[in-house]
């Protein structure tokens, strides 16, 4: 690929697709400002928060964890950053562009787009994927994206908050209240929500809506077919590489799909833009073997992975670093089938990547859909 190609922006690159995007819509200014709840600050949580603020709507933004990320996570460590949730992103669609294009200096595209494929014993069965479509990393790690994007919320954004609980506002039926409880046990009471919208894995959702469905049957019968696979990952790093006379360890390529019946991932997040220089290399596990293996310790984990990623890479030097981490809910399989949804009667709504499918651009667009229709 050309030089020139290569350093396009997101935009440009979504633009050559679409040769005549439709204008992004705007928030139309609401006739009575109205107070949302918005669980989870994942990507689609905080596109939908930031563009309920824009339309002029007040909102209280609550994530469990201590930062927002959601699946765009990062994990830090004394050998570099690793991003242990979503590897990349593609961009397809013009408001997507159009929203990185308001980010500048955030994201940059990755060499990646040279995956190679392998089969089952780590041998390159292509020399790279048949696809044009860039890749693309935030840097110093894939949460900073979802970091910048929040910062204009302000205190509106809440961490280390886990609802617990969704019910009538004590005060006023007519709103809604959340119950959360913190790190340390403590718990809080929210009041004074018109609606309540959920950017949180289905298992979450189906919590929050309550045996049945009571909060909203609609949804939770929406909901009640989406499936999405587990996924076991692997972070690694060997920092007996940085030598002068010695770049990296093992395989040329950066980034590979494999069909071993243990690895679906391979990355070296050493060759990503923005990251530290020690080799460090991240295995995303296929969902059939973290399934058969959900609740295993990490360690075991970490052993079985380590000595798959060695029969695929020719690296069997031992890590200075070796971490599994597990998500439950990593790639969707049988998705809702549209955008989002919303329960207009129920004053309750539901985003997330796994509305449509399972990448980032998803999640961003079901978020921006779901306000888009609350407002």
């Amino acid at each position: 690929m050309s030089t020139r190609a290569t350093a396009r922006k997101p935009a440009k690159a979504a633009a050559d697709r679409h040769r005549t995007p439709p204008a992004p819509k705007q928030p139309k200014q609401p006739a009575q400002p109205r107070h949302f709840a918005v669980i989870g600050a994942g990507i689609a949580g905080v596109a939908c928060a930031r563009t309920l603020v824009q339309a002029g709507h007040k909102v209280t933004l609550f994530e469990r964890n201590d930062a927002p990320g959601g699946r765009m996570a990062s994990v830090d460590t004394a050998f570099g950053r690793f991003d242990s949730g979503a590897q990349y992103f593609t961009v397809r669609d013009p408001r997507f562009a159009l929203a990185l294009e308001n980010t500048p200096g955030v994201c940059k595209r990755w060499s990646a787009n040279l995956v190679r494929v392998l089969d089952a014993h780590g041998r390159v069965a292509e020399a790279a994927l048949p696809s044009l479509e860039p890749h693309w990393v935030a840097q110093p790690g894939m949460d900073s994206l979802v970091a910048r994007w929040a910062e204009p919320l302000g205190d509106s954004l809440v961490t280390g908050a886990r609802v617990t609980q969704i019910e009538p506002d004590a005060l006023d039926a007519k709103r809604w209240q959340l119950r959360t409880a913190g790190a340390d046990d403590s718990q809080h009471v929210y009041s004074g929500f018109d609606a309540v919208l959920l950017a949180v894995p289905p298992s979450a959702a189906r919590a929050l809506l309550g045996d049945g469905g009571k909060l909203s049957a609609t949804l939770a019968r929406k909901i009640a077919p989406v499936r999405i696979a587990p996924c076991w990952t692997l972070m690694i790093a060997y920092p007996q590489a940085n030598q002068p006379n010695m770049s990296h360890l093992g395989p040329q390529w950066n980034a590979a799909r494999s069909t071993h019946h243990r690895v679906a991932w391979l990355a070296r997040e050493s060759s990503k833009p923005g990251r530290e220089p020690v080799e460090r290399w991240t295995l995303q596990a296929s969902a059939a073997w973290s399934e058969e293996h959900l609740r295993d310790a990490p360690s075991r984990v970490e052993a079985k992975l380590l000595r798959a990623f060695a029969e695929i890479t020719g690296i069997y030097a031992t890590p200075a670093h070796a971490q599994a981490t597990r998500w439950d809910e990593a790639q969707t399989q049988v998705p809702v089938g549209t955008t989002h949804l919303w329960d207009a009667k129920a004053r309750i709504g539901v985003a997330g990547d796994w509305c449509t499918g399972h990448r980032v651009e998803e999640a961003f667009l079901s978020g921006l859909s779901l306000a888009l229709d609350v407002i």
